[in-house]
C-alpha cells in the first residue's frame, strides 16, 4: 500500500466547506491557517475565553506561531458546540495522552458523517492504542467509517510559511480519503491518499522515538554516521512492530514512514530532536520543557508505549529498548 494522488488533488476547496480544528498548538495553528488560506471557514477551538480572545485581537496565535496573522475566515473560540455546527471535517491536533478526553468532549456536538481526522502522532499509554482506535472507542460506531489519520514531514513552521510539503491522508473509506485531501490540499502543501491507516499511524508515532534517539546522537556529538546508523535501523525497528500489528511494509518506505523520519530526525525545527538533543547535553526534562515553551515531544510517552507493544507481539527494537533505560531507568547514555 503506497500513497496515491487523484484527480481531486488539483481542485480548491474555493469557500465550500467548514473544518474545525481542535488543538492551539503550533501544528493546530497551522493546519487552521492552511484550511483558512483555501477559502474555508475555519474555527480554530481553544481552551479558553481568554485564550480565544487574546488570538482575536491579536489577529495570530502569538505564543505559537508569532508573525503569522489569521486569514480571513478563520474564527478562535472556545465555544465548542459553536465550533462544531455545521462543519464538513474536524482535524483533532492535540496530544495523543488527550485525545480520549478530547473526543469525548466534543461528542455531543459532533453530527454523523462529519469526518473526523487524527493529527496526533502517538501511542496512548496503558492502552496501548493509536489516535483513531482511541477516537472509535470514544465516539462510536456512527463515526467510525469518517475517522482519518494524518501524517507525514510535517515541519510546522516551514508549512505555515508556505514553503513546498506534502502530507497523508490514511482512511479505510477511500472517499472519507479523497474528501479530506481535497479540502486541505492547496497552494504548495500537496495531500496524498492511503488505506493503510495502521501504517500510517505507526509510522507517525515511532519516528518520534527514533528522533530522540538522533538528538542524542547531536547531543554528544557522536557524528553524522552514528546518526545515519540510528535513522537506519530505526527504521527496521518502525517496520517491524507496524508490520506485526498488521501494516504494510510499503508504507514505511513513503511518506509517512521513512519522509517522516527524515524530517523528525534531521531538522532543528524538531521538537523530538531537539528534545533528545538538549537531555544529552544534561539538561533535565522540566528545563528542555520551558526551553521548548510547553511544547510537547510525543516521544518520550511513545517510547514506554512501543517498548510494551514489541513486548506483546514479540518484536525486538533494541534502539527503543535502549531508550527506555536512559528515559526512565536512569542509564547512562553512554553506556
Amino acid at each position: 500500500m503506497v500513497e496515491t494522488r487523484t484527480q481531486g488533488d488539483t481542485r480548491q476547496a474555493g469557500g465550500k466547506g467548514r473544518v474545525a480544528v481542535v488543538g492551539t498548538g503550533s501544528w493546530g495553528t497551522t493546519l487552521a491557517i492552511l484550511a483558512a488560506r483555501q477559502g474555508l471557514q475555519v474555527s480554530l477551538v481553544a481552551r479558553s475565553e481568554d485564550e480565544a480572545r487574546e488570538m482575536r485581537e491579536a489577529g495570530e496565535n502569538s505564543r505559537f506561531m508569532p508573525g503569522y496573522p489569521f486569514p480571513p475566515g478563520l474564527t478562535p473560540t472556545p465555544d465548542m458546540e459553536r465550533a462544531l455546527s455545521g462543519i464538513d471535517m474536524l482535524l483533532m491536533v492535540v496530544p495523543s495522552q488527550t485525545m480520549r478526553a478530547n473526543a469525548r468532549a466534543l461528542k455531543p456536538y459532533l453530527r454523523s458523517g462529519t469526518i473526523v481526522v487524527s493529527c496526533a502522532k502517538g501511542l496512548e499509554l496503558h492502552t496501548l492504542l493509536r489516535m483513531t482506535e482511541v477516537l472509535a472507542q470514544e465516539l462510536g460506531e456512527e463515526h467510525a467509517r469518517s475517522l482519518a489519520a494524518l501524517s507525514g514531514p510535517n515541519l510546522a513552521k516551514e508549512i505555515v510559511a508556505g514553503k513546498a510539503a506534502t502530507t497523508v491522508i490514511a482512511s479505510r473509506d477511500l472517499d472519507v480519503a479523497r474528501r479530506a485531501q481535497e479540502l486541505l490540499t492547496g497552494g504548495r502543501f500537496r495531500v496524498y491518499t492511503n488505506p493503510d491507516v495502521t501504517g500510517v499511524e505507526f509510522g507517525g508515532a515511532l519516528k518520534n522515538i527514533i528522533a530522540l534517539a538522533a538528538g542524542m546522537a547531536d547531543g554528544i556529538r557522536a557524528g553524522d554516521s552514528a546518526k545515519a546508523a540510528i535513522i537506519t535501523r530505526g527504521l527496521v525497528e518502525i517496520g517491524r512492530l507496524g508490520m506485526a500489528a498488521g501494516a504494510s511494509l510499503f508504507t514505511f518506505a513513503g511518506l509517512a514512514g521513512l519522509g517522516d523520519l527524515i524530517a523528525t530526525c534531521a531538522s532543528p525545527l524538531s521538537r523530538n530532536r531537539t528534545m533528545g538533543e538538549l537531555l544529552a547535553q544534561g539538561k533535565a526534562t522540566d528545563e528542555v520543557r520551558a526551553i521548548m515553551h510547553g511544547q510537547v515531544a510525543e516521544g518520550v510517552t511513545t517510547t514506554a508505549a512501543a517498548r510494551e507493544l514489541a513486548a506483546r507481539y514479540e518484536v525486538e527494537m533494541p534502539i527503543t529498548e535502549q531508550l527506555y533505560r536512559v528515559l526512565f531507568e536512569g542509564t547512562d547514555l553512554m553506556t
